[in-house]
C-alpha cells in the first residue's frame, strides 16, 4: 500500500468512526436539544468527508477503502447507558465523558487531514489538496464544537456530581 492509498484510507477511517461517534451522541443525548440537532449536522459533515474520499481514492485507482471497523453503533450504545446507569452515573457527566470523546477523536481526525495535507503537497496532488482544503476546515469546527460545549457544561456537570465514595 502506498503512502497515498494509506492515508486516504486512514482518514476515511476516522471520518467514518467520528460519523459514528457524532450519531451516537445525538442519540444517547436526545433530550438535550442542541446537542441533537448540532451532533447530527456534524456526523453529515464526517460521513460527506468520507464519500468524498472514496470518490478520491477511485479516482486514484486505488481499491475500495478498507471498512473502519465497529463504531459506536446503537447496541453498544444501549450497553453504554445500562452500565452507566448501573455506576451511578449522571447524565451531565456521561454528556461530559462523550464530549471528550468526540474532541479526542475530532482532534486525531484533524492530524490525518494534516497529514494529508502534507502528502498532496509533498506529492503535487492537487485534487487531494483541494480535497483537504475543503474537508478539514469543517473538522477543525467540530474539535472546536466539542470543546466549546466541554467549556460550557464541564462547571454545572462537575459540581452537581455526587462525592467520591470512600471504601
Amino acid at each position: 500500500m502506498n503512502g497515498t492509498a494509506l492515508m486516504l484510507d486512514a482518514v476515511h477511517g476516522a471520518e467514518t468512526r467520528l460519523a459514528d461517534g457524532f450519531e451516537t451522541v445525538a442519540e444517547r443525548h436526545r433530550h438535550e436539544p442542541e446537542i441533537r440537532h448540532v451532533a447530527t449536522d456534524l456526523a453529515g459533515w464526517s460521513r460527506d468527508h468520507a464519500a468524498r474520499l472514496t470518490e478520491a481514492a477511485r479516482d486514484r485507482g486505488l481499491s475500495e477503502l478498507a471498512a473502519p471497523g465497529t463504531g459506536f453503533g446503537h447496541s453498544a450504545v444501549l450497553l453504554r447507558e445500562t452500565s452507566d446507569e448501573a455506576l451511578g452515573y449522571r447524565p451531565g457527566l456521561l454528556l461530559l465523558r462523550d464530549l471528550l470523546d468526540l474532541h479526542a477523536a475530532a482532534g486525531a481526525n484533524s492530524l490525518y487531514w494534516d497529514m494529508l495535507t502534507a502528502l498532496a503537497k509533498a506529492t503535487k496532488d492537487e485534487g487531494l489538496l483541494d480535497l483537504a482544503n475543503s474537508c478539514h476546515p469543517r473538522t477543525r469546527r467540530q474539535v472546536a464544537w466539542a470543546r466549546s460545549m466541554i467549556e460550557v457544561l464541564s462547571p454545572q456537570a462537575l459540581a452537581s456530581a455526587p462525592e467520591a465514595r470512600s471504601h
